[in-house]
């Protein structure tokens, strides 16, 4: 039974906060909502999950329009960020308190409280309390609670947004093999595009309550049908410069041009927008193809394995981002090479030209 969002819009006020969208997410499949705060994904989240209602359009379950149904009659569960579990209870009894609501069999329940703490490796804490559990068990407690409904959508809000990085990425690796063959719908909303690429699955790049772009997520990702879902995509942010294109030639202004490559040899004669991830702006030249570029250091970003430099370049600054340890100092000019085949075109519209 699929999720399909027709023609929903949420109002709040004078203010739009969910643009008119259409979305069918099919069961299955891990879908993320991937966008900055502010951008929609909780209110989208909570529109698909009946926590709100659509000030117009539609929400369907397969044929039935549930929109105005309850999330206590849906077949759904919901993780937010914060650990919600209840502290006078045991592990065990919190997993288990929705089926015990829904006066399952005990035979019923303990079947299905053995197969989910075996998932997510909670069999040796099912007695204790929540306050006895480290962050990411308690996280893992509520997600054992939304398991165990076998619930036809499971939703779940930044769910790892407050856990420490070790904890993060645990749990981040286990999340799409946790629901693989379950037959769930799977909704997860994250601001950080390098953990949607790591969830894989179905992306949906939001940008102030617009869906810029919904597919797979190497898709999304590697071919961006507008400028606004490869930014989305993007952090460090997307560079981007006004060009033109001439004679076989890209031009970002009278001093620094080089032969179009790649995807630009085909795009005709005119003035785009070019985009390029700042891991495709190098302070090494790494191949003869490289374009040279010269930047004034703005602002260094420095870790034990990775180099970030934004820096000046005409009237656009640049960020780029480079495995290992760079000599930036601020104020000073530094070269870099741009690996031109890796750039993207956007028309006058912000549109894709390929």
């Amino acid at each position: 039974m699929n999720l399909e969002l027709k023609d929903v819009v949420k109002r709040v006020g004078a203010e739009i906060h969910i643009h008119e969208t259409n979305l069918v997410l099919e069961p299955g499949e891990f879908n993320v909502l991937l966008g900055a705060t502010n951008s929609g994904k909780t209110t989208l989240m909570k529109l698909m999950a009946g926590l709100d209602s659509p000030t117009s359009g539609s929400v369907l379950y397969g044929s039935v329009d549930v929109t105005k149904t309850p999330p206590q009659k849906r077949s759904i569960s919901f993780v937010h960020q914060f650990f919600i579990n209840y502290p006078h209870l045991s592990v065990r009894d919190n997993i288990i308190s929705p089926l015990k609501l829904s006066k399952m069999s005990d035979a019923e329940v303990k079947k299905r409280l053995e197969k989910t703490v075996d998932l997510l490796r909670l069999g040796p804490m099912l007695d204790r309390k929540p306050h006895e559990l480290s962050g990411g068990q308690q996280q893992r407690c509520a997600l054992a609670r939304a398991l165990i409904k076998d619930s036809t959508a499971v939703f779940l809000d930044e769910p790892l947004a407050n856990l420490d990085y070790k904890l993060r990425e645990e749990l981040r690796a286990e999340l799409p093999s946790i629901f693989a063959d379950r037959g769930s719908i799977v909704v997860y909303a994250t601001s950080e595009p390098a953990e949607a690429l790591m969830l894989g699955g179905h992306t949906a790049a939001l940008h102030e309550g617009h869906i810029a772009q919904f597919g797979s997520t190497s898709d999304v990702y590697r071919t961006p049908n507008n400028l606004t879902a490869a930014e989305v995509f993007s952090d460090p942010p997307l560079n981007t410069s006004k060009i033109k294109k001439s004679d076989g030639r890209i031009f970002i202004n009278e001093t620094l041009n080089w032969p179009a490559e790649g995807l630009a040899r085909s795009i005709p004669d005119g003035n785009y927008t070019l985009g390029v991830r700042p891991h495709f702006v190098n302070p090494v030249g790494q191949n003869a193809g490289a374009v040279e570029l010269n930047g004034k250091i703005q602002v260094t970003e420095l870790s034990g394995s990775e180099s970030v430099a934004h820096f000046a370049m005409g009237n656009d600054t640049w960020v780029s981002q480079a495995n290992g340890l760079h000599p930036f100092k601020v104020g000073e000019h530094h070269h870099f090479y741009l690996d031109s085949g890796k750039c993207f075109y956007f028309d006058s519209h912000g549109q894709s030209v390929r």
